[in-house]
């Protein structure tokens, strides 16, 4: 049965159709929290009939780029409705990792405004005609992995979450029978803003929460691993980062396994 979540009124929308090539629908969606203004990207493909999972994405410390906007797309191609939402604000999408630190830590300072913007999202999602509101997953790349673990680690209602090159140390930690989601983590051998202490830490954690957690590490790849934009970054300035064909294509092979899995499709 389909929840029925009101809208609340600190969110605004104005949806605007942006493309409707084939059978894949996609809208740029102006939405917002408070007095702040965000610009998500919904995608899903009406060729799937019925109500059906809905996944969000959060996107790295860049902020709300063409990149999650791709995956978006990638997801409503096998049958999901996705949303990859704004943690930033509209217009804050950075070229530099200063702007982009920058923006990150003013997300950051107040833990209780980052849930909110997540929340918002996971609401926008939900009344969305084509998605089942029992059935939401998310999955975040860097900064974005970070925010799903932690979700997670809140008890948000997901039925699991994924995290793709994402910081895995938090100053929340996961308690026993807190957590609804189930976990699934991607990580680099040779990411230097991942070390192997951090993986270490985060199996203990979920281990002794009771967490169903199931986690690669790639041997040799680094941070960033599954955007073919990181060799480009890395070059221009001189960032430990560096894209991976092969564990992106076999973190994007296990992500789909498991939603596949998770929803029972």
């Amino acid at each position: 049965m389909k929840a029925r979540a009101l809208m609340s009124p600190l969110i605004l929308l104005a949806m605007t159709p942006m493309l409707a090539q084939a059978d894949l629908q996609t809208e740029e969606i102006h939405y917002r929290v408070g007095d702040e203004q965000f610009t998500g990207y919904l995608a899903y493909d009406d060729r799937t009939r019925g109500e059906r999972p809905g996944i969000l994405i959060v996107h790295e410390w860049w902020g709300h780029n063409e990149f999650s906007r791709q995956q978006a797309e990638k997801l409503a191609t096998e049958g999901y409705t996705a949303f990859a939402l704004d943690m930033y604000g509209s217009g804050k999408l950075a070229d530099h990792p200063d702007d982009a630190r920058r923006f990150m830590q003013a997300a950051t300072e107040n833990r209780a405004a980052i849930r909110e913007r997540f929340e918002a999202a996971m609401q926008l999602l939900q009344d969305h005609a084509t998605v089942d509101a029992d059935r939401i997953a998310a999955q975040g790349y860097c900064f974005g992995g970070a925010v799903v673990l932690n979700m997670a680690r809140m008890g948000l209602d997901l039925a699991g979450v994924v995290s793709i090159h994402g910081p895995l140390a938090s100053p929340l930690h996961a308690e026993p029978g807190q957590v609804k989601a189930r976990v699934q983590v991607y990580t680099g051998g040779a990411d230097q803003m991942v070390p192997a202490d951090q993986v270490a830490a985060l199996v203990q954690e979920m281990q002794s929460a009771g967490v169903d957690l199931t986690l690669t590490s790639f041997p040799g790849v680094k941070h960033s691993f599954s955007n073919p934009d990181a060799d480009a970054v890395a070059t221009r300035f001189g960032m430990p980062i560096g894209y991976d064909r092969q564990a992106a294509e076999r973190t994007w092979r296990g992500t789909l396994a498991f939603y596949h899995d998770l929803f029972d499709r």
